[in-house]
């Protein structure tokens, strides 16, 4: 009976329990894609990564799954992997393969350990959303502070600006309506004390709520730069996962000039919380 084996990593988070929990199976050479999608369906968290020899140049190449399909680029995988390969290379930067082209990810050490990492996100396409006013409702929301727009960077991500973080906190969304609009995640934003406070919603992935999305929050980064709400550089702070007991930090800094970004990096924590393997 075959074993395979995988590391349990909480990400975006410096505590276990929190943050947003992920199973990194670092031998995956030898499993088809179904077996892929039948394992992350097993594990049921946001997203299992499987790590593959590279194929273009890179250290490692992802597949990414969550419960219900591939995605071909997420964030708390891609920094989760990257941190958890970073505690047995001494590399400052690796680059990883995704179906949305290669991944660096800049480590900095503490000690021997990986203390943080950021990674440079593809740039999202953007493009209005027709049925703003249907996303509106099955939230709950009268409007959003912000256009909503959804942001494509191998997930396509619906923006949609709150009054303030009370109201953010205290959303029941329709998961069912969500699901059936043409969005991947739902990312309900509001300004807080000095942070952004989020939520997310996913449940067209089999996730109602994510605890922490990298692919996400650049994204919000981005289109509150672009809305003139940040600046170009400045390092933002996004608050997300309390509401679900799984409370999650993310950094995020836009580089660019007038409306152009030329750079996109969301940065965090992981931690290692256990080890295990299944039997196949």
């Amino acid at each position: 009976m075959p074993t395979l084996r995988y590391t349990l990593c909480d990400v975006f988070t410096d505590r276990p329990l929190s943050g947003n929990a992920l199973a990194v199976f670092t031998d995956a050479a030898s499993l088809d894609p179904d077996t892929m999608q039948a394992v992350a369906r097993e594990m049921n968290l946001s997203e299992s990564v499987f790590l593959l020899p590279p194929e273009s140049g890179g250290h490692f190449r992802l597949r990414i799954f969550t419960p219900r399909r591939e995605v071909p680029f997420a964030g708390h995988p891609t920094l989760g992997a990257a941190l958890l390969i970073g505690r047995s290379v001494a590399l400052g930067r690796l680059v990883l393969e995704t179906g949305r082209g290669p991944i660096e990810v800049r480590i900095e050490r503490g000690g021997d350990t990986p203390a943080f990492g950021w990674m440079s996100q593809p740039i999202p396409t953007i493009l209005p959303l027709a049925s703003a006013g249907e996303l509106l409702s099955a939230l709950g929301l009268a409007r959003s502070t912000l256009p909503i727009e959804l942001y494509d960077n191998g997930i396509r991500h619906a923006l949609v600006g709150a009054e303030d973080s009370r109201l953010v906190a205290q959303l029941t969304p329709d998961l069912g309506r969500l699901a059936s609009l043409p969005v991947e995640t739902t990312c309900v934003f509001a300004a807080g004390d000095g942070t952004w406070k989020a939520r997310v919603f996913a449940p067209a992935f089999g996730i109602a709520e994510d605890p922490a999305t990298g692919s996400a929050a650049g994204p919000l980064g981005w289109h509150l730069v672009r809305h003139e709400r940040a600046a170009y550089d400045a390092e933002l702070v996004i608050e997300q996962g309390a509401e679900i007991a799984r409370p999650s930090k993310l950094y995020v800094r836009v580089r660019g000039h007038a409306e152009v970004a030329h750079e996109i990096e969301v940065g965090g924590q992981a931690i290692v919380i256990g080890r295990g393997e299944l039997r196949l």
